[in-house]
């Protein structure tokens, strides 16, 4: 499935420097095609008069998934110039949060043509599709939780990236931290013994592969009972921390 493809996150340069150059290959002939996608289903779903039919949106992400559609969304945006500034100031505040490798000989072939009323609403589409799966970020976290957090003891937040989009619930997203040298901000070891608040599963994460640490205004009613529960069978773990 498209979805699967891997979305190499670097430039091709740097793909090539560390022996990637076929994922990097299968990844911008994937953003290639999804842009066209982006550019179809507009000519089919645009009515007119700047007006788009959530479908458009539907099958592009069905197909290939939030990850790629904003990356190719957010490269779009930012090859714009000046002509970004006809764009929504919150579809504009979106893509500063995004990063796309600067790479003009490539980032071309996969920026969508197409008119900016179009492009506008079909980004607010994919941005409010996104907002409906509630999924934890950077501003649910403490903040400089990587570099300056000890993570014992605290609920984590895993990191979308990490996960595969059949996976992107709140549920799978918060892990209670145990043990384990990445706890340390400063330690040489990044591995982490933790449980899924979600459904209890128990494993080992790498210290980059989550946002941070859970502010505690933001833990759910679920994740609170989940932790209590936790804690109460093994009470020698220590407690939740939230400073």
């Amino acid at each position: 499935m498209e979805q699967d493809i891997y979305l190499y996150p670097g430039s091709q340069s740097e793909a090539h420097r560390l022996g990637e150059a076929a994922l990097w290959d299968a990844s911008f002939h994937a953003n290639v095609s999804c842009a066209r996608d982006i550019e179809a289903v507009i000519r089919v779903y645009g009515d007119g008069r700047s007006a788009l039919k959530p479908e458009a949106s539907q099958m592009v992400v069905k197909r290939w998934g939030f990850k790629r559609t904003n990356f190719v969304l957010a490269n779009t945006i930012e090859r714009l110039g000046p002509y970004k500034e006809q764009l929504s100031a919150e579809n504009q505040e979106w893509q500063k949060k995004a990063y796309v490798p600067p790479d003009d000989a490539h980032n071309r072939y996969f920026e969508v043509d197409t008119a900016l009323a179009y492009l506008d609403a079909f980004i607010s589409q994919v941005r409010e599709a996104y907002g409906k799966l509630e999924l934890f970020g950077p501003e649910h976290c403490e903040p400089n939780s990587y570099e300056s957090l000890d993570y014992e003891g605290r609920v984590l937040v895993l990191s979308p990236d990490t996960l595969k989009e059949s996976c992107w619930t709140p549920q799978n997203q918060l892990w209670l931290a145990h043990d384990g040298f990445g706890c340390s901000p400063h330690a040489v070891g990044r591995s982490i013994r933790c449980t899924c608040l979600g459904d209890g599963e128990q494993t080992r994460w790498n210290r980059t592969d989550f946002t941070g640490v859970l502010k505690e205004e933001f833990l759910p009613g679920w994740a609170r009972e989940k932790l209590e529960e936790f804690q109460g069978q093994n009470a020698g773990m220590g407690g939740m921390e939230m400073t």
